[in-house]
């Protein structure tokens, strides 16, 4: 696939949410097709992003990363968008992040240049991937994560059979008890951290870590949860300084899930014999949500003393099918659509059939179940009770995350839900 297939491909009606009639399109040609989400111009359900929310989001969170001195590596498993990989690029991310080497390798095709691997990568094809992407792309630099001597002597046994590849980037990773992965101990990480220098498959370039799964949105367990983790990748960090185990130009220390990032932005800058780039990793803000990063964001707000700039640009668009009881609508929308791993969607808005204006959904509708295609969307009020056959609804996500996954393309719509542009996903 070329560039231009990556970023610019064809789109036709066997995606969902493509007009049936709709002929083949570029993607770059949907925005001046005249469609209107409201109007009926696309099949329902459909998720769509709204353009200026998602600006502004984009620009605060760049914005933010360079007030507290630090660079910003999106992960970019959050959208598997090239168009949105590029715009974060164009708004001067450092880098990209991602989980897997195939999500790497999308990143690199839609043009980044420096990235993590937020993962812990071992397995032969795997390796043999990233170094075929160094040999490819003149200057590509890549840093996955090791936590731990199993790892590093697949690595290595891999490495030792392919003597013309150069040593991989490496990151050590400390983790917290109970948690995912990482290193439990400073004298665990320091060890492997010597055994890392002392490998000719590896360079030490940098320590990492990973705070959000410890997120639970009450400011004071949170500021001495992420303090109390950071202390250790600094203490980790002085330690392999000291002993002269990295092997790079610049130290890179990154931290910095989509919850507690501001929390910890400001200690990943230290002064060690090298120069220190301090990465944060945040992704879901690029759509944000209305739900859980809605709830963590009110937090982040309270702690800078200011109002935030991030804002809610995803909802999934539907239509109420049947109302076969009071009380009870059920909408064409369901588990293959939309978010439901954190919590079930959120009702935001509605619209009737006659084409009235679209209104806030009442705070006593709840979407109370989900199936692969039925949404059970229950309410006591006047409002709810009104709900006719045909009527639309919009709904809004808790982690974005898994609501991209669930679509080939997502239009990105104005203000009056007109379509002015598209992006896709290569999940």
């Amino acid at each position: 696939m070329n560039l231009q297939d990556l970023l610019d491909p064809t789109l036709d009606a066997s995606s969902k949410g493509f007009p049936h009639h709709a002929p083949p399109l570029r993607r770059s040609a949907i925005g001046s097709q005249g469609w209107n989400v409201l109007r009926g111009d696309l099949p329902l359900p459909l998720a769509v992003i709204r353009r200026d929310a998602l600006a502004g989001n984009l620009q605060w969170m760049q914005q933010f990363a360079a007030a507290h001195g630090v660079g910003l590596a999106p992960h970019g498993k959050t959208t598997m968008s090239p168009q949105l990989f590029r715009r974060q690029l164009d708004q001067g991310a450092w880098g990209l992040t991602f989980a897997t080497v195939v999500q790497l390798r999308a990143g690199v095709a839609a043009g980044a240049r420096r990235c993590l691997v937020a993962n812990q990568v071992f397995q032969a094809i795997d390796l043999q991937g990233i170094a075929d992407l160094r040999r490819t792309n003149p200057g590509l630099r890549v840093a996955f994560l090791v936590d731990s001597q199993a790892q590093l002597e697949l690595i290595a046994a891999w490495h030792a059979g392919h003597g013309d590849t150069a040593p991989f980037d490496v990151l050590l990773e400390m983790g917290v008890d109970g948690g995912r992965t990482g290193c439990r101990s400073h004298a665990q990480a320091l060890a492997l951290a010597r055994a890392l220098r002392a490998s000719a498959a590896t360079r030490l370039v940098g320590i990492e870590c990973y705070e959000g799964l410890g997120a639970t949105g009450d400011s004071a367990a949170d500021t001495a949860y992420a303090d109390a983790l950071l202390q250790r990748v600094r203490a980790i960090a002085q330690a392999c300084d000291g002993e002269q185990l990295f092997e790079t130009d610049e130290i890179l220390l990154t931290a910095g899930g989509s919850a507690i990032f501001d929390l910890v932005a400001d200690q990943l800058k230290m002064k060690l014999s090298l120069p220190v780039q301090g990465l944060l990793r945040s992704g879901c803000y690029v759509t944000h949500d209305h739900g859980t990063y809605h709830r963590f964001m009110s937090a982040v707000a309270r702690r800078m003393g200011c109002g935030h700039g991030l804002h809610a640009a995803m909802e999934v668009w539907t239509a109420v099918q049947s109302c076969p009881e009071p009380g009870l609508a059920i909408l064409a929308v369901g588990k293959r659509d939309i978010s439901y791993d954190l919590e079930l969607p959120l009702p935001i808005a509605w619209r009737a059939q006659d084409g009235t204006a679209v209104q806030a959904a009442p705070p006593d509708w709840k979407i109370a179940g989900l199936n692969d295609q039925h949404a059970y969307l229950r309410g006591s009020g006047a409002e709810h009770q009104a709900l006719r056959v045909g009527d639309l609804v919009a709904l809004g996500i808790s982690h974005p995350c898994t609501t991209f996954d669930k679509w080939r393309w997502m239009p990105v719509v104005d203000d009056q839900y007109n379509v002015r542009d598209a992006i896709v996903t290569c999940f």
